[in-house]
């Protein structure tokens, strides 16, 4: 058993940063500088395991961040792509969230409406259970061709999936005549580690037809600096960005940035881009500088352990006053929160609304997730929301079960 002490390195001891050799996979400079490093944390956080067992045995690897002087980019050094095996018992589909379907709802009619595609033929690179894809093509009305490993055909019903075509693979060259008038990725570059490859590659497939727009959404690492979000750290994320990294990436693929924008309670990075025949110098006032973005690093790289050690603090706290304490929502976040600092045990129990998910255990933490009904008998004391901004969807699913209980927003 690791002990919640060795499994968080002091790292507000690493200044100056530790500098490794080690290629910037974004802009191919020799070296990084770790500013961040958690050893044991499961190399998957939303492969469901059936029984506690498998859990608590799931493989465990280190994340280890590095940040590159030379363009911002941040990177786990440690990362080993052997692990990345993405199938359908991925479970990452948030559409069980009205919160949720909101953004994306809103977002979908956004771009349709910017860049008029109607009757267009849409690429989503990495589409997971296809309900975006599904969304741009019922609203068009456009055609789809929908690219991921963890791809479940037929898991969203609707009229438009006869106009899709689900492909269960990674998106590589050989999908590369697949360039459509619109190309989109969402919360798919993150889980890759040839960013400039990835990019370059969506680059060569659109060749001369310079109408194509391609438009990728990530997570913000900014906000993680500024708000010490741990929570937002985990293996699977392997490549980090803000809007400045994303924007030099973009320009040095043949790209030009249009707009980068943060959306979602300033959660995810958005970006619309076009290729162009002559490399781009225009810099959009969204994209923050190299040494902003290092103070950044700096002052996570300070502050992370007294946030760390406040939230193991709570927890045993909770615990010792025999307070039941439970956790909303069962994915990444939830995952990261738990194994960072090293607490699997005073949290009982995991919520989450997806149903898919119920009754399964979560990886590295080996909890069973419950449905949000279980709380009318356990009636917890108090509810940590891994993300805040579903504190007012959950409120009211709780008032309307009868549950009296304190949210405390993550």
């Amino acid at each position: 058993e690791m002990s919640a002490q060795s499994l968080v390195k002091p790292t507000a001891a690493i200044s100056p940063f530790r500098v490794v050799q080690h290629t910037c996979p974004n802009c191919g400079h020799p070296e990084l500088q770790v500013f961040f490093e958690v050893r044991n944390v499961p190399v998957h956080s939303c492969l469901m395991m059936p029984t506690q067992q498998e859990a608590l045995d799931f493989p465990c690897a280190d994340v280890v961040l590095g940040v590159c002087e030379h363009c911002g980019f941040v990177t786990n050094t440690e990362f080993d792509p052997k692990w990345s095996a993405y199938a359908p018992n991925y479970e990452d589909q948030q559409s069980f969230s009205p919160t949720f379907n909101k953004f994306a709802l809103d977002l979908a009619n956004g771009l349709i409406d910017k860049y008029d595609l109607h009757n267009k033929d849409i690429v989503e690179i990495g589409c997971s259970k296809g309900d975006f894809l599904v969304l741009m093509c019922e609203l068009g009305p456009n055609r789809g061709v929908g690219i991921d490993p963890s791809a479940v055909i037929g898991r969203v019903k609707s009229e438009a999936t006869e106009r899709i075509q689900f492909i269960q693979d990674y998106y590589s060259e050989k999908y590369a005549d697949r360039s459509g008038d619109f190309i989109c990725c969402r919360h798919t570059l993150e889980h890759i580690y040839g960013t400039q490859e990835l990019v370059s590659t969506v680059r060569r497939s659109i060749g001369d037809r310079l109408d194509t727009i391609v438009f990728f959404e990530i997570p913000d690492m900014g906000r993680v600096l500024k708000d010490l979000a741990f929570e937002d750290i985990y293996y699977e994320h392997c490549s980090y960005f803000t809007p400045g990294s994303l924007g030099r990436l973009f320009r040095s693929c043949g790209f030009e940035v249009m707009d980068v924008y943060l959306a979602y309670g300033e959660q995810y990075l958005l970006i619309e881009a076009r290729p162009v025949a002559e490399p781009s110098e225009k810099v959009h006032p969204n994209e923050e500088s190299v040494s902003q973005l290092l103070a950044d690093v700096k002052h996570f790289a300070s502050e992370i352990d007294a946030k760390l050690n406040s939230w193991k603090q709570y927890l045993q706290d909770a615990q010792d006053n025999g307070k039941r304490v439970v956790v909303w929502g069962s994915g990444s976040k939830c995952v990261a929160f738990l194994t960072t600092i090293g607490m699997t045990d005073q949290v009982q129990y995991i919520v989450d609304i997806n149903p898919h998910r119920h009754g399964k255990f979560i990886p590295g933490v080996g909890k069973e997730i419950m449905s949000p009904e279980f709380l009318k008998e356990y009636q917890p004391d108090e509810v940590i929301v891994m993300n805040a901004i579903y504190c007012p969807e959950i409120q009211q699913m709780l008032d309307d079960m009868g549950v009296k209980t304190k949210l405390i927003p993550f």
